[in-house]
């Protein structure tokens, strides 16, 4: 079970109410809110494994070079050695280092490589892994990796941690019209104002599903481009054309990267907090008690 633990937090941040807050007033409602996320999480599933991706780096350079529009509209600040400011809200940014230390305290593995997001370790670590793998996300770019063959699928928190949509390939041909590596040229395609991408004009969700189911994926999109016997219309085969240079570098951009280099780390789920003092220190420290115990017990074999 690989989680995408920044989209995971934010959308706990935003599903718990800030007046959880720990005894010296500190908004605490992402770091509750994400611990019983993973409680319930292993209790329902209960995965051999269990990584927390992080995101080393939200906005990576090679990504801006390519689309400099990446992401940009989420800068608070530029830097010049680092990864950019992201703008977070002023209660969070405090709850991630919280986060981190209860998630290294449990002795649950968290990993992330700079100069890369969480995508791209969960993309890595998908692409090795031998079993079954389950990715949890609220982020839709993350069903590019969704191979029933391969037992890859992604459960997205629907309502709060409650409701979880299971994403194969049926769903989302259902949805979509497309599979996993389909959905990367659909996302392309189509553009994402979220992650500042500019898509095709006038190639909106439906008509690059369309195409896609036409001409198989984007490289048969683009070969249309130039065949006169194409059914593509008029004005889609000059908008197609006119975007050459975005469609040139956005499945870099899209796709997740599968190959980054990964630190050595045990990914297996551990039966007991590894460092239980600490635990208790932290859930004393931050009024956690209650999500300490919850995610302790469904620690147990």
């Amino acid at each position: 079970m690989l989680l995408d633990t920044a989209s995971l937090y934010f959308r706990a941040y935003f599903g718990v109410p800030d007046s959880v807050r720990a005894p010296d007033g500190t908004p605490v409602n992402a770091v509750r809110g994400l611990l019983d996320f993973i409680g319930r999480l292993v209790h329902d599933h209960h995965p051999d494994d269990l990584v927390a991706c992080m995101d080393a780096d939200w906005r990576p350079h090679w990504r801006v070079e390519l689309i400099p529009s990446y992401k940009a509209h989420r800068v608070a600040a530029e830097t010049a050695t680092g990864p950019d400011v992201e703008e977070v809200p002023d209660t969070l940014a405090p709850q991630v280092p919280i986060i981190e230390a209860a998630l290294d305290a449990f002795g649950i593995a968290r990993v992330g490589v700079a100069g890369y997001e969480a995508d791209d370790v969960i993309g890595t670590l998908t692409a090795r892994a031998t079993g079954p793998v389950d990715i949890v996300t609220g982020d839709r770019d993350l069903y590019q990796l969704v191979d029933d063959a391969r037992q890859r699928r992604v459960l997205y928190p629907l309502k709060g941690v409650g409701t979880l949509q299971v994403t194969d390939e049926a769903w989302l041909r259902e949805k979509y019209g497309v599979d996993g590596p389909g959905y990367a040229d659909l996302a392309l395609l189509r553009g994402d104002p979220s992650d500042g991408l500019p898509g095709v004009p006038g190639i909106g969700e439906k008509t690059a599903a369309k195409l896609l189911d036409a001409y198989g994926n984007l490289a048969g999109i683009i070969a249309a481009i130039d065949d006169p016997r194409s059914k593509l219309t008029p004005a889609q085969r000059k908008r197609l054309h006119e975007s050459r240079p975005y469609l040139a570098v956005a499945p870099k951009v899209v796709k997740v990267a599968s190959d980054v280099p990964l630190p050595r780390f045990d990914p297996a789920l551990p039966k007991a907090p590894a460092q239980p003092d600490l635990v208790e220190e932290l859930a004393r420290r931050w009024g956690l008690s209650g999500a300490v115990s919850r995610l302790s017990s469904a620690l147990l074999p």
